[in-house]
This record gives C-alpha cells, structure tokens and sequence, in this order.
C-alpha cells in the first residue's frame, strides 16, 4: 500500500467524529424527506457556496459567480435518524474525475466533419481541454478536506474518457497533467495549428478569422491569437494526493466508438490526409450509423471517408497519434515517470499487464474497499458491458471482501450498458447488460455505492441497497468534478455525501487574457454557449449536492 494513503487510511478510521473536526454542513435533526435540505457554513469554495451562472437571456451569454446548489438529504433507502451528525464517523473521502476527454483536436482520426449532419458533434472549446484539465486539478489540491465531514481528502479517481482519441500523445497529456510536468496540446507540425479552427470553413468558430461562421452567427467572439495560445506549452502541479485510473470507450476504441478494422483508423491517425467536411446528408447518415449502431467497425464512417478522401486536406503526420493497446494503456500508467503522489500504476499491477485485463480492487481504507471494472465493450460501440469472466472475477472480489464495505468504479452507468457484441479477442464469452450488474451487485450487501460517468450527466439512483451516482463530464458544461464522502451515522445507516466541485479557474471570463488560467475560464464559457449542448446536464437538486442515507446491511 502506497505510505501516503496508508497514513490517510489511518486518518480517515481513528475515531474521527462530525463534531470533533469542526462539520462544515449542519445537518436537520429530524428525520428528512427527500426534498429536505441542509445549510451551510463551509470555507471551501464548492456548487455548494456558488456555481458559474449565465447572464443575459439569448446569444452568447457571459458567465459569473451564481446562487450555490444546495445539498439535498435522499432517504429512499434508509431514514434520517436524528443525532446523526454528532455521532458520525468518516470512513472514506475522495473526489471522482469523469469524461476529462484531454484532446488532440489536430488528429485526422477525429470525425468533426459530422457537424455538417449534427451541430453537436463538434465542440467549440475542444482545443482547451488541457488548460481545463489542469485547471481541474488546480482546484482539488486546494480542498484538502472533504466539505461534509472534514476527513482529508484521500485520493482522486478517474472513471474513464480521459483522452479523446485513443492515441499514444493524448494518453501522455493526461498522465503528465495528473502526476505534474509540462506538456504541449500540439502535434503534426511543432509551430502551427492545422485543424478546422483556421480551415477557412463556416461551419467551425473562426476564431481569428472575421468570418461570419456558424458559431459568430450565435455570438461567438473574435479572439486574435487563440490558437497559438491553444496550443502553447500547459504546466500542471500535478494531483497532490494519490490517484486510480478507471478505462472509458475513448480510451480504448477509435473515436469512442469502432474496434479496429485493419490498418484503417490507425493509418489514418497517424496519417497526412484530413477529411475537413462531408455533404450534410452524408454527415447525418454517419452520425446516425454512430449513435444508433451496431456499426462496430465504423464501416459506415469507412466508406464515407473513402467515397470523399479526394477532398481530404494534406496535414503533418506524426506517429504519435497512434492508437493505444490495453496493455499500452498499462504500461504506460506503471511508468515510473508519472507515479506522481501514486500509487505506481494508479491501480493497474504487472498482473493486469501481463493478462490485459483492466479489472482490479484497492483498499481505500481500513474496511472499505474499491473495485475498478472495465465497462468498455472491445467489440465496438460507445456502449458500455461487462464478459462473463469479469462478473465472475467480481463475484469472488465482492466475497472476499464480504465483511468490508464496497465501492464499484466504472466509466459506463447501468443505462449505458446495452452493447453486447462479442469481445473479438474473446469471442465465447458472453457479455452483459447493465441490468445483469445491477443484480449481481444487489446479491452482495456489501456494496454501497456504483460510481460511473459516461453520459456527461449528474444523475443519482437507488437500487435496492446501494447507490448509483453517475457525475456530469469535465467537457461539456457545467464542468464538475465529485467529491464524495463516506460516513458512518453509528445508528445503522451509512450516509455518502456528494459535492460537486468547479475548476479553479474564475467564472466571470476576460477574452483578453491567454494565459493557462485565462483559457481555462473561457473553456468553461465557450462550454456554456456550445451549439447543441444538451439541456439538463446538472441534473436535478437530487442529483448534485446532496446526503444519501443507506442501511448499513
């Protein structure tokens, strides 16, 4: 076990009691519907104090401070007993990043064209996800402590989509930004940007062009050296606390979506041929073939792309787009050189490298443990599901540990998981739906909590006896990480609190300003005002900030 989490463990599990460590949430005394809400008087900036609001009413609407969320108590599967404040105990707290989608936005690989077909598939703040990722981390290390309980904050896990593109330069961003160092978001030629963003075509925001394009149209600014800022060298602290890594289908699949079919993606990542656009009514058949699937092998996007390669534009090549095998993805956590605050291999052990698997439990604490599964389906599709031979490596996991508590970490949520094509590596072996999960983790008491991401959206579930808490992206607005808290109210429940938190970066903007923290703040604007964004990814009150009580069983 890693010195540092051991002697965080140790913190979380002597005797730590709401009242004793001075409980930033003051909590009813009464027994609490699932509406009821708590006040505050915490230190900590979080969603709780304030949350980055729009002003104005149309267009492209600035951000500024705004009224926090407040933390709501869900009773649906134990009662709020009075007291409980002055009797809990902290057993676990950590924070959970999702769907960081660190970009190379210069790949050819990428599919940007399909905007042409669907104004959501491109991003406009997609070449600032570094900045925001950095940002992100900026931000956790100056928590420290956990808001509900004030047990220090143990580690960081990530559930997956930390990269975009499944390639070789992405996966070395990331882990650089999460152990600490310098990084450059560029490649293909070292002194130029050669994506849609300067490709002279209205149908991406311009922004160092006076073309009135498509984002202009809904108010996008003009903003004279974006792109050479966008991708000039980032400098990240890297986590202060020890972190795991939890696989998401971009980090495993070529555009989080198609197993590999020959040579083609991978010759084309690492390619000098770049489809900028398609016919609007061949974009939308992609996108079509894509969300609606099964297309596994992109074999709708391959004719595509071949049936208009003569239109493609000559880009700089670089190997270093090249797509990453599972057991690339291990190793390259096992490198020593991004073990930052730990553990070596943030989870993965020579074992999962030596078998492939991305499985793997970890103590989080004394009587907690954690259980990373792998939900990205190898066969294709950006939905998620499980083998047989995982379920039965989780069964014996969650017996083993019969007599801790359980918290399961993945990237898909139960809803996700409907993809049950074959594994090609392991053609016999079955896969299954979210559904069969749920039900396997219901057989075992042990589990409180089903953590999850994917969807970009803060949505939390009762099943049965335990938790399904699925956390909005760091990409699509309103950009939040989780930090989530376990707790003993010595009465036999358990209450997991979640708080969502915001980057470090201001939420009021200057478009002037290019620095790292400036680009991180209009990240999270240009997020904001995203042509196609979907509605309602903060989820309801329900979903953000609340308290979840449970039986402990």
């Amino acid at each position: 076990m890693d010195p540092v989490l051991s002697r965080r463990a140790f913190l979380l599990t002597s005797g730590m009691t709401a009242a004793g460590v001075g409980l930033e949430i003051a909590l009813a005394s009464t027994p609490a519907a699932s509406s009821t809400t708590t006040t505050t008087t915490t230190t900590t900036t979080t969603t709780v104090q304030t949350v980055s609001s729009p002003r104005g009413a149309t267009g492209y609407r600035r951000l500024a401070d705004g009224p926090g969320w407040r933390r709501v108590i869900r009773t649906e599967l134990a009662e709020a007993k009075k007291g409980r404040a002055e009797r809990r105990t902290a057993l676990a707290c950590f924070v959970q990043f999702t769907d960081l989608h660190i970009t190379d936005v210069q790949n050819p690989q990428r599919y940007e064209f399909l905007r042409a077909g669907a104004v959501s598939a491109w991003r406009p703040q997609e070449a600032l996800t570094a900045a925001g990722a950095v940002s992100l981390i900026e931000q956790v290390n100056t928590l420290r402590y956990g808001p509900a309980t004030r047990a220090p904050i143990g580690f960081v896990m990530t559930t997956g989509d930390n990269t975009d593109n499944n390639s070789r330069i992405e996966l070395e961003w990331f882990l650089t930004a999460m152990t600490g160092g310098r990084f450059t978001p560029n490649t293909g030629d070292p002194s130029a940007y050669e994506g849609v963003q300067n490709s002279g075509l209205g149908l991406y925001w311009q922004p160092e062009s006076g073309m009135h394009d498509v984002d202009k149209r809904v108010g996008f600014p003009r903003l004279d050296g974006f792109l050479e800022a966008a991708i000039r060298e980032v400098s990240s602290p890297g986590l202060a606390v020890p972190w795991y890594s939890t696989i998401g289908n971009h980090d495993q699949l070529f555009g989080g979506a198609y197993a590999a079919a020959g040579d083609f993606f991978a010759d084309l990542a690492t390619g000098s041929r770049k489809l900028f656009t398609l016919p609007a009514s061949e974009a939308n058949a992609v996108f079509q073939a894509l969300r609606q699937g099964p297309d596994p092998t992109g074999a709708r996007f391959r004719a595509a792309w071949k049936r208009y390669k003569a239109k493609a534009r000559t880009v700089t090549a670089d190997e270093r787009r090249a797509p990453v095998s599972p057991h690339d993805y291990i190793a390259a956590h096992l490198d020593p050189a991004y073990t930052g605050a730990g553990p070596v291999g943030h989870g993965y052990t020579r074992d999962n490298l030596d078998s492939g698997r991305l499985d793997y439990s970890f103590p989080i604490a004394d009587g907690v443990v954690g259980i990373s599964l792998d939900t990205t389906d190898r066969g294709g599709d950006y939905r998620g599901s499980v083998g047989s031979r995982q379920l039965a490596w989780l069964e014996q996991t969650l017996k083993t540990h019969a007599d801790d508590i359980a918290l399961i970490f993945s990237h898909h949520p139960s809803w996700a998981m409907t993809n049950l094509i074959p594994n090609p590596a392991r053609p016999h072996d079955k896969r299954h739906s979210g559904q069969e999960l749920l039900a396997v983790l219901n057989r075992h008491r042990n589990v409180v909590a089903w953590i999850n991401g994917h969807s970009h959206r803060n949505k939390v579930v009762s099943h049965g006896g335990f938790w399904e808490v699925s956390t909005a992206s760091h990409v699509d607005y309103p950009q939040l990480a989780r930090v989530i808290e376990l707790a003993d109210n010595h009465d036999g429940t358990l209450s997991l609190f979640t708080t969502l938190v915001e980057s470090a970066a201001p939420h009021r903007t200057d478009v002037t300003d290019l620095s790292q923290n400036g680009l991180a703040a209009l990240y999270r604007e240009l997020s904001f005002n995203s042509p196609g964004l979907q509605s309602g990814l903060a989820g309801l009150p329900g979903d953000r900030n609340t308290e979840l009580l449970l039986k402990r069983r």
